[in-house]
């Protein structure tokens, strides 16, 4: 096993990022035989540890994903929702998954009304949705996994019982978050001491072991009609929220057709809504009428004009995502080439827009992500979230695990498309992307974690990979940019350190309100990446965050 990661020193404080930031694959082994990039080693580990008995793409991510639900409590596990994109590489197709939970049957705007709660503070027990990632991690095992589900999920049981030293990022967030826990189970599962554990420390979750244990038994029926289920609803009902046990019984995942775009020759794939996807392909159909290989990567030219292509997706977005079972949501007329060249004229080259607002095209998702590729070439892009660091904060008895808080994600504005309703999903912003090349082959599966930072995350890594051409660990190293919040037009850009300072001034000048040189943990604001690229001959190149504890993992 090849493990590969620059070190990062000095607790987060000076991320070494370049400029230019040429040259080849800093973290990643070139190999055939699989790879694995995720936000934590021990997840990396373990999604290789599977390859290497057989398993495959598939296998690997869940067990990826269940050994970062231990690992980083703050941003991920069996209380949080999931996303997923599988490429089989026999069939050369993408497949999508929608683990995302819907609100309960029970919740409306008139019960918030009622009490008093419009609008729905976002760590209140109403905005815990019916936690989906446990439905997902089963059905996309059931349908490409190849090795059972109990030999999936045994790393991150035992790790839960042996204990785990925590990483550096982690011990930060979970400092940050520890106020917001609460519940039954917070103190005694989750802040042991009473305290949040510091960077090294073991930390053992020997409830979640158990609970882990008895999903490998009994599948997901052992977590939404089993004792998870039944404590999950106790935790929420005991805060005032009004979930009940049909709501968890009545809980399934979603299949769906991917959506996708063409970029610079390469194929951009997202999940559809309720999924913020649609939001990065937006964009990146604005920014293919530009030659943005002409210009410097690192200028303000071309800083200005992903900053603005996002703002005018982000319009779009936050308006046309919502459940599509609650009504039509025009995809494909958002995603026209025509419709893009409309919204391309919104955009002054010269001067940041004042008022953004949502086109009308003519009828016609705090988080982990990581990816995985096997030596057959089939690829997993997956991602798995609380929302805000613990969510809601909401720790059921027994269970080691927060409860999300993506309720927080509608609105509650009669008639909007995303207003809140019971059995709905909210709008939501995890979203996992791939690549493929225009014969259908493999590019490679990628994705940037964190709120809704997440389309601009993608927007700039796959600029970075196509225009720019760079290899994994650079276009993952490279500064960001992050427009928060999104739905506005007092939104701020909030630029990383490591942009040159004549940049910061050009778009200062265009008249964009900055947050400059962000820099130490407070970089969490720019996402976590992972890349893995694919070459003609099977060649395989991967790129992990340095904002993250993690790393590449190969075979």
């Amino acid at each position: 096993m090849r493990s590969t990661r620059r070190e990062f020193l000095a607790g987060a404080a000076a991320l070494p990022l370049a400029a230019g930031c040429a040259g080849g694959s800093i973290s990643g082994a070139t190999v055939t035989s699989g790879m694995a990039a995720t936000s934590q080693k021990l997840a990396s580990e373990a999604a290789v540890s599977l390859l290497r008995e057989g398993g495959n793409a598939a296998d690997a991510a869940v067990a990826a994903a269940a050994m970062l639900a231990l690992t980083e409590p703050t941003s991920t596990g069996l209380g949080g929702d999931m996303f997923a994109l599988y490429y089989d590489a026999t069939t050369r197709t993408v497949s999508g998954l929608n683990g995302s939970g819907r609100a309960p049957a029970a919740l409306s705007t008139d019960l918030l009304r009622r009490q008093g709660l419009l609008p729905l503070p976002p760590l209140h027990a109403h905005a815990v949705t019916v936690p989906g990632a446990c439905a997902g991690w089963c059905d996309l095992a059931a349908r490409h996994g190849s090795l059972p589900l109990r030999r999936v999920l045994a790393p991150a049981v035992s790790t839960a019982r042996d204990g785990y030293p925590v990483g550096s990022w982690t011990a930060h967030g979970w400092a940050a978050g520890r106020g917001q826990l609460k519940g039954p189970g917070a103190r005694d599962l989750l802040l042991p001491d009473g305290r949040a554990p510091r960077a090294g420390e073991t930390f053992r979750n020997p409830a979640l072991a158990r609970v882990l244990s008895a999903i490998a038994e009994g599948g997901k029926d052992a977590y939404y009609k089993g004792e998870a289920g039944r404590a999950v609803v106790a935790a929420v009902r005991s805060e005032g929220g009004v979930m009940t046990a049909e709501d968890l019984a009545a809980h399934e995942s979603t299949w769906v057709e991917p959506i996708s775009t063409t970029y610079r020759g390469l194929r951009v794939w997202e999940c559809p809504p309720n999924g913020q996807g649609i939001t990065a392909l937006l964009a990146l159909n604005i920014l293919e009428g530009f030659d943005l290989r002409a210009q410097d990567p690192m200028g303000p030219d071309r800083w200005h004009l992903l900053i603005e292509a996002m703002r005018l997706a982000f319009a779009d977005a936050r308006w046309y995502v919502a459940d599509p079972a609650s009504g039509r949501i025009p995809v494909a007329e958002l995603l026209s080439k025509s419709y893009a060249a409309g919204r391309r004229e919104f955009l002054d080259p010269r001067r940041a827009a004042v008022d953004v607002r949502r086109g009308s095209p003519a009828a016609g998702s705090d988080t982990v992500y990581f990816c995985v590729v096997d030596g057959a070439g089939n690829a997993c892009s997956f991602i798995n979230s609380n929302y805000m660091g613990f969510g809601t904060g909401i720790v059921p008895e027994g269970c080691g695990f927060p409860l999300q808080n993506r309720g927080a994600c509608f609105v509650t504005e009669p008639g909007h498309p995303n207003c809140l309703g019971p059995r709905k999903r909210p709008y939501h912003t995890i979203i996992p992307g791939l690549l493929t090349r225009e014969d259908g082959s493999l590019f490679g599966p990628f994705g940037v974690m964190g709120g809704f930072m997440q389309p601009q995350g993608h927007v700039q890594v796959v600029v970075g990979l196509a225009d720019d051409r760079l290899e994994p660990q650079a276009v993952v190293d490279r500064p960001r940019f992050c427009v928060q919040p999104v739905d506005g037009s007092e939104s701020r850009v909030h630029l990383e350190a490591g942009l040159p300072p004549s940049t910061v001034e050009g778009l200062r000048g265009r008249g964009h309100p900055l947050v400059a040189g962000v820099s130490g943990f407070d970089r969490a604001l720019f996402g976590r990446g992972q890349v893995i690229l694919r070459d003609a001959e099977g060649r395989l190149t991967g790129g992990s965050d340095l904002r993250a504890d993690g790393g590449v993992q190969s075979l």
